[in-house]
C-alpha cells in the first residue's frame, strides 16, 4: 500500500519518521530551535533556546513528543492525505497542508504569548497536529457522506459528523483547560485555515469573486 500513495503524502510521512528517529537518537534539545515557541521568554526548559523565530511555524509540524504522538498524525495523513491528494494534485495539496500547519502554528502562537504576558512559563509546541485537523476538515467537506471507523471508540460515522465532533471536542478542551498540555487551539487554527483556503479556492465569502474558482478540483 506504501508504493501506491501520492509522492507528497509519501514524502510527508517518510520526513516525519526520519526527524522523529532523529529526536530519539540526538534528543529534543537537538531540535530545540525548531520548535514553535511563543513570543517572549523561550528559554525554558532548554537555557540556550531563541525565542520565536519565522521558521519555526512549518518546522515544529515534523517534530513529535512520543510514538504514539507521530504514529496517531501519521495514520491520520495516510487516511485523509492520500485521498486529497488524488483529488487536488501534489501541488495543491502540499499548499494546503502546510498553510494549515503554519496557520496552526499562529493561532497557537497567539495563545501561548498571551499566556507567557500573563506570568506562564514559556514552553514549545511540537506535531503535525494542525495540519491533520486541517486535513480532517477538508475530508469532511469534500467527501461528507463518507464513513470513516474512529479508533477509540471504534465508532462508524459519516465524514461531516466526524469532522463536527472533533471540532466540537477541541473547542470545549480549549476553552475550559480539562485537557492541558495539548495545543487545542492549535488544532482548532489548523480547521480555522484549511476552511479559509478552501473558501478562496471556491471564490466564496469571506473573498467574494476574488478568488479563483476550480470546481473541477475543488469540490
Amino acid at each position: 500500500m506504501f508504493s501506491n500513495l501520492p509522492p507528497v503524502t509519501k514524502a510527508l510521512l517518510i520526513a516525519n519518521g526520519v526527524v522523529f528517529v532523529l529526536q530519539q537518537l540526538l534528543g529534543d534539545g537537538t531540535f530545540a530551535a525548531f520548535m514553535l515557541w511563543p513570543l517572549g521568554d523561550g528559554g525554558a526548559p532548554f537555557a540556550s533556546t531563541p525565542a520565536f523565530l519565522p521558521w519555526q511555524l512549518l518546522s515544529y509540524g515534523f517534530l513529535h513528543g512520543s510514538l504514539a504522538h507521530v504514529g496517531f498524525n501519521m495514520l491520520a495523513l495516510l487516511m485523509f492525505g492520500a485521498p486529497l491528494e488524488y483529488t487536488w494534485g501534489n501541488r495543491r495539496f502540499l499548499t494546503y497542508y502546510l498553510v494549515c500547519v503554519a496557520g496552526a502554528g499562529l493561532c497557537q502562537l497567539a495563545v501561548g504569548s498571551w499566556a507567557v504576558a500573563q506570568g506562564a512559563g514559556a514552553y514549545p509546541t511540537i506535531g503535525a497536529s494542525g495540519g491533520v485537523f486541517g486535513l480532517l476538515l477538508a475530508y469532511g467537506l469534500l467527501f461528507p457522506n463518507q464513513r470513516v471507523m474512529l479508533l477509540i471508540p471504534p465508532i462508524p460515522m459519516k465524514a461531516r459528523t466526524l469532522v463536527i465532533v472533533y471540532g466540537a471536542i477541541e473547542l470545549l478542551l480549549g476553552a475550559t483547560g480539562l485537557q492541558p498540555g495539548v495545543a487545542h487551539f492549535a488544532h482548532l487554527g489548523g480547521m480555522l485555515f484549511g476552511w479559509l483556503l478552501i473558501r478562496y479556492w471556491r471564490g466564496q465569502p469571506p473573498f467574494g469573486k476574488g478568488g479563483p474558482r476550480r470546481p473541477r478540483i475543488v469540490r
